[in-house]
């Protein structure tokens, strides 16, 4: 009867055992395939965070290709981003590990989104600056063509005049000035400060003209091709001219300085940009020159 109930038991434990033993296995065996499945989710999530400081790192190199002159600030900012990517090829795939890797990656991506939207900022303005410079090139090679046809045309009339009985001009300048209470004069460049042009030129010496007293027109032209001064007519043999002042002196056959003083009508400011200036002895233009307030 005892080796029944002994036999029994053993039986008893025995079956416990298997069964304890089976669902330790199958325990196991689940926790095993959890895992995998987990280290699969982190391998992939590490390429994903690889991926895109790899996207990062291109934006980075097409940014710094497009300048002309090197970025420092791109350039290390694109240092940082390999560094990061040689960090994260070799570091454990692990979730503390992963949650650092993608805080590090929203801070640059962050810090990406500010250079670039900087570099595009420089880029217009270079662009623009570029295109400033051009124009501003354009414009002294325009200038310059110009000075040069007023030389060439000035020392032509000179020419002319030297060799007959007419007076000219040479020499001449215009430019604006700033009057004093006191009489002082000041030359400025800036029309708002302007209170008078000042138009001077010399009468060269010219042994076939007379003695005497003599006159010239002068003529100044603003930039909206108004005639400033007196703006009145005379007529010579059927050429009219509008006159901004009649020069008036005494000539005693040797080179003379003349100065001239002409304004705007009323109180009208003097208009910006560029002037012409011309002297003309009756009908025949014996001087040209001109000048620019800002």
């Amino acid at each position: 009867m005892e080796d029944n109930k002994s036999s029994m038991a053993l039986k008893v434990a025995l079956g416990i055992a298997v069964v304890l033993f089976l669902g330790t296995a199958f325990y196991t065996m689940n926790l095993y395939k959890s895992s995998e499945k987990v280290q699969s989710e982190l391998t992939e999530q590490k390429q994903l965070v690889m991926n895109d400081l790899n996207a990062m790192a291109k934006q980075y190199d097409e940014a710094i290709a497009e300048n002309d002159v090197a970025n420092q600030d791109l350039i290390e900012a694109r240092a940082r981003i390999q560094g990061l990517i040689d960090s994260l090829k070799i570091s454990e795939t692990n979730v503390k590990s992963l949650w650092s890797y993608k805080q590090k990656y929203v801070s640059l991506q962050k810090e990406m989104d500010v250079l670039l939207a900087e570099n595009d900022k420089l880029k217009i303005q270079n662009s623009y600056l570029a295109t400033s410079l051009d124009s501003t090139r354009i414009s002294l090679e325009e200038r310059k063509m110009f000075s040069d046809s007023l030389l060439v045309q000035n020392t032509a009339l000179a020419d002319v005049v030297s060799n007959a009985a007419v007076l000219g001009a040479v020499n001449m300048k215009g430019f604006g000035v700033i009057e004093r209470t006191s009489g002082k004069l000041i030359p400025t460049e800036r029309a708002s400060r302007t209170d008078k042009i000042r138009v001077c030129f010399t009468v060269p010496k010219n042994k076939l003209v007379q003695s005497g007293n003599q006159e010239l027109y002068v003529q100044v032209i603003d930039p909206k091709n108004n005639t400033l001064g007196l703006n009145e007519q005379i007529t010579f043999g059927g050429k009219t001219l509008n006159y901004s002042i009649i020069s008036k002196f005494n000539y005693e056959r040797s080179s003379l300085d003349v100065c001239e003083f002409v304004a705007t009508k009323g109180k009208a400011d003097f208009q910006k940009g560029r002037y012409i200036v011309n002297v003309f002895n009756e009908k025949d233009l014996v001087a040209t020159s001109e000048f620019t307030l800002k």
